[in-house]
């Protein structure tokens, strides 16, 4: 009796980076999203660079990784619509309803996503919850109102803290700071990101709700499970 190995978690990022190519529309430019599970996208999208017109990302790391590999990356105002944008998440749930911002470019990824008609998030199975909130949940916002929304967390049950690096306020590709705000129980995602988005000062919260995915790709020890929402 043969026994495999189960597959890393690095494995299964390779195997749903290479699954999401078939999404991919010839002749179009692709919205590409941000972080470990992209990048091996990124890597499997250089394979078929001739195929495509380039790429719109959603940060600084994606654009370089993609003009490496010799793929034109065009600015997100030159571009109308897209016909897909690729990205991974942080949390996904059964609805399709999304936590993302762990790489802090939430805000570029939010805006590549409105471009886009479809979603489709590539993940490892890690990441499917029964209700978003374990992950903690980034918010990019203006400095000077980091405190004031810290509280109104605070209110709400949450623990929001600044997000360091180096010692110091990490500061975002839009020269932002971020909060990760941990102990929250995100029964009503829609609700509750039309309701953060409200709060002055919040650049955007990471929650993608009114803009979900519409189908997730999960790596999975069975390999790349297919959901459609």
């Amino acid at each position: 009796m043969t026994t495999t190995t189960p597959l890393t978690q690095d494995e299964l990022k390779t195997l749903v980076g290479q699954a999401a190519l078939q999404y991919v529309v010839p002749g179009e430019i692709v919205g590409v999203g941000t972080g470990s599970t992209v990048n091996k996208f990124i890597d499997a999208l250089a394979g078929m660079k001739d195929q495509i017109k380039g790429a719109v990302s959603s940060s600084v790391a994606s654009t370089e990784r993609l003009k490496a590999l010799g793929i034109a990356v065009f600015d997100a105002n030159e571009v109308p619509s897209l016909s897909v944008y690729i990205d991974g998440a942080d949390e996904i749930d059964g609805q399709g309803y999304m936590v993302k911002g762990g790489g802090a470019a939430l805000t570029r990824e939010k805006i590549v996503a409105a471009l886009a008609e479809r979603f489709v998030c590539i993940a490892d199975e890690s990441k499917l919850v029964k209700a978003l909130g374990q992950f903690p949940l980034p918010v990019e916002v203006i400095p000077m109102a980091a405190n004031h929304i810290a509280r109104r967390f605070a209110a709400m049950g949450g623990q929001a803290s600044l997000r360091l690096k180096d010692g110091q306020p990490l500061v975002t590709d839009n020269g932002q700071h971020i909060l990760d705000v941990k102990g929250l129980s995100i029964t009503d995602p829609l609700a509750f990101e039309s309701e953060i988005n409200q709060w002055p000062g919040v650049v955007t919260v990471g929650v993608f709700a009114h803009q979900k995915a519409s189908v997730c790709l999960l790596g999975t020890a069975q390999g790349v499970k297919t959901i459609t929402y």
